[in-house]
């Protein structure tokens, strides 16, 4: 499937930027890497954005979130945000214009939480701060002056795992749905790389194969990718068990030109099997990682927007 022009065009232009340089190898050279390349695609704020930082305590860890909020809106909408970069790399300060364009789409306030990574923090700890951090968040609504009746929860790659493992926690926990709605863009959801998707764009561009299996072997260790599709935990196979509380509905978006297509697709059906209304989009011309890229390539933009207004489209359903 043809890939954007413009996103072949940035990929050329961070492979002439880095050529000659060597490639990161271990967690502390591909976080300051991606940070770096990160950093080029940020661009100022939405007008009238407020953006405020903000720590929560839950559990054992203190957990730094950064807050969008759309200053036309009296009292928002809140949606927990989980930044890519396979539990690994990234930051709210590296996602920061995604959650910020989220904010201005959606009309909602968003929430992007600095969870711990690995594999200094290896599973669960991700996991647990995700958790943690949406039912620290749930219960400050009132405090932060946003719709005490409504949360969802959203998040990119190793993200949008993160967003839909807390989701059906938190709600399966209460008995009842805390969390709403999620959007889960190109989103991780079984250590299976041998999927269609992972063969047809093994090479990349956007994220390989090798590079997702690392990405899985920092998370959760060599043995346990081993096994991967025979686990049975759903904190690490989404698709592992049965549900008990799903967010009603979801809008689910997957790049066409991505090992993590088939993730997102299978996800999808899932969630459908279980009884919640989706909204599946796959975003024809785009990689991996085009969430970041609005900046760079205008069609990564548009369909940032559509998923946004799928995304409000399905909230007085939920």
């Amino acid at each position: 499937m043809a890939i954007d022009p413009q996103i072949l065009a940035y990929y050329q232009r961070m492979a002439e930027q880095y050529a000659g340089q060597p490639v990161p190898v271990d967690a502390s050279a591909r976080r300051a890497r991606f940070d770096e390349v990160a950093a080029q695609s940020l661009i100022d704020d939405p007008a009238g954005m407020g953006v405020t930082d903000i720590a929560l305590e839950p559990g054992a860890a203190s957990l730094p979130v950064r807050l969008f909020r759309p200053a036309e809106v009296a009292r928002p909408r809140l949606i927990v945000y989980f930044h890519g970069g396979g539990w690994v790399v990234g930051s709210p300060r590296t996602h920061h214009t995604v959650a910020a364009l989220l904010a201005e789409d959606t009309g909602c306030a968003v929430a992007s939480v600095d969870y711990r990574l690995a594999p200094e923090h290896a599973f669960p700890a991700p996991c647990d701060d995700a958790i943690n951090a949406v039912r620290a968040l749930a219960a400050m609504r009132e405090a932060l002056d946003v719709d005490p009746d409504f949360l969802a929860v959203a998040g990119d790659s190793a993200g949008g795992h993160l967003a839909a493992l807390a989701a059906r926690e938190v709600n399966a926990a209460a008995g009842a749905p805390v969390v709403n709605a999620q959007l889960l863009i190109y989103p991780v959801t079984a250590p299976v790389l041998t999927t269609e998707s992972y063969r047809a764009f093994a090479d990349g561009p956007g994220l390989t194969r090798d590079e997702m299996a690392w990405f899985w072997t920092q998370f959760i260790g060599a043995d346990a990718l081993t096994r991967g599709p025979e686990t049975t935990d759903p904190r690490i196979h989404l698709m592992a068990t049965a549900p008990s509380q799903l967010p009603p509905a979801s809008v689910v978006l997957v790049a066409a030109n991505d090992v993590l297509r088939d993730d997102g697709l299978a996800y999808a059906d899932f969630l459908v099997r279980h009884d919640a209304m989706v909204v599946t989009i796959e975003a024809s011309g785009m990689t991996h990682g085009f969430a970041r890229l609005q900046p760079d390539a205008p069609r990564a933009r548009e369909w940032m927007r559509r998923a946004a207004q799928a995304f409000v489209g399905i909230f007085d359903d939920a």
